[in-house]
């Protein structure tokens, strides 16, 4: 009988899951005294929202406590799982709570996996009340939810949770469970930084931790029982969605604004989160393109280098040749003048007419185009003084100098500017 009266141990993340507001760690943006999640719960009446933040930070935590401050019916829906079928049944299960005088909370998890026809089924059972929607989401809602459904539902943000916080979930789940471990501060410190602002992956370690360690026969837990013992997976880095094309971002605009460590920091960041480095190789060498350009045609060349080296060699030893050509992108002379001048021509082109080739820029292959002009009058710039046939025009007949490229004051383009100021002295001197 004793048998089937002990009481099973809950989970880790059973035991700890909050059971009010006040008990949730991390999101003080938004929980704290005064915040806007607070005063939502304070108003009396459920609104609909999507909770958009990284995995484990409690977005279905929170959808929970909405339903139990409010007393909704809860209701929850996985997008991966659900389908058009799902939301009718589910819209059924809510009718029959009315009935009952309950309210319900529909909650959607990963609401971004849903389709634009699954999305627009659920707007007709927000819009009349008979549900009050919370969508969660790792992907920014403005790309992935129906304009519609987005309009009718707040947004909230939430964040990683800091060191300081999961290092308050650690204490919290020695106070409930594992009171016989005892951390030292590196092992402590080693666990917060694998677990990566992500609360449920701090759990799991702490359970793999507890069982590593009785496994051991030791309640100390050090660093070195913890790399021996648990699996560290790598740090969060989702490849398609809006982490990957911040990282991405940040990469590129340490390289632009020459600091040569962040652009080591994020490119290692994204090779640590498992990034195809043939990407990174394809963005290194349109960075050298767009921002440093003709200031440092060298690094057009090491970029090239560094991506045919990852080819050859591959993971790791090739990422090397990335590292050491993020380096030099960050030091090199900076210069957009190309890229502009490339953008604007495009531009132009784009909006404009189609111009005729000017007679003496012609090709001339035959007698009859020969006859016809082609190519007629036209100054061989080798044969001229300065290899520069001064004062002659390339461009359609009646065109304006657009002047696109201008050379900035940096690297190789300095130099490029000169000369093109001693040209253009050459054209003033030929009118």
């Amino acid at each position: 009988m004793d048998l089937f009266a002990a009481q099973p141990t809950p989970p880790l993340a059973e035991a700890l899951r909050p059971r009010t507001l006040d008990e949730v760690v991390g999101q003080s943006h938004l929980l704290g005294p005064g915040k806007p999640l607070r005063l939502a719960f304070e108003s009396g009446t459920p609104h609909s929202m999507i909770l958009w933040g990284p995995p484990g930070v409690g977005k279905t935590t929170l959808a929970r406590l909405t339903a139990t401050a409010f007393k909704c019916e809860f209701i929850a829906l996985s997008a991966v799982f659900s389908g058009v079928k799902d939301i009718r049944a589910a819209m059924e299960q809510a009718q029959q709570h009315l009935a009952l005088g309950k309210r319900t909370i529909l909650f959607v998890d990963e609401i971004h996996r849903f389709n634009k026809s699954q999305q627009d089924a659920l707007l007709p059972y927000a819009e009349s009340g008979l549900v009050t929607f919370i969508g969660a989401t790792t992907e920014n809602p403005s790309f992935e939810v129906n304009s519609a459904l987005l309009s009718r539902a707040q947004v909230y943000v939430l964040k990683s949770l800091s060191d300081d916080e999961l290092k308050q979930l650690v204490a919290l789940a020695q106070s409930k469970q594992l009171a016989h471990l005892q951390f030292d501060p590196v092992a402590l410190d080693t666990l917060v930084a694998y677990a990566d602002g992500d609360a449920r992956r701090l759990l799991n370690l702490l359970e793999q931790t507890s069982t590593a360690a009785g496994a051991a026969g030791t309640q100390t837990i050090d660093a070195e029982l913890i790399q021996n013992a648990l699996t560290l997976n790598s740090r969060r880095f989702d490849k398609g969605g809006d982490n990957f094309y911040d990282q991405i971002s940040a990469l590129h605009k340490s390289v632009r604004g020459s600091n040569p460590d962040a652009a080591l920091y994020w490119l290692c960041r994204m090779l640590d989160g498992g990034v195809d480095a043939r990407y990174l190789s394809r963005r290194i060498v349109r960075m050298a393109w767009e921002d440093i350009g003709l200031a440092d045609p060298r690094a057009m060349q090491i970029a090239n280098d560094a991506a045919t080296t990852f080819e050859r060699l591959g993971a790791p030893e090739g990422e090397l040749a990335l590292g050491q050509a993020v380096i030099y992108l960050a030091i090199a002379a900076k210069s957009n003048a190309g890229y502009k001048a490339y953008n604007a021509a495009r531009a132009f082109v784009k909006q404009d007419k189609s111009r005729e080739v000017p007679v003496h820029l012609r090709n001339a292959p035959t007698k009859l185009m020969k006859e016809l002009g082609h190519g007629h009058a036209y100054r061989y710039a080798h044969d001229e003084p300065h290899a520069y046939a001064a004062g002659e025009s390339y461009l359609p007949e009646g065109m304006a100098v657009p002047q696109w490229y201008e050379p900035v004051p940096r690297g190789l383009e300095a130099k490029i500017a000169q000369k093109m100021a001693f040209l253009r002295e050459l054209d003033a001197g030929a009118e």
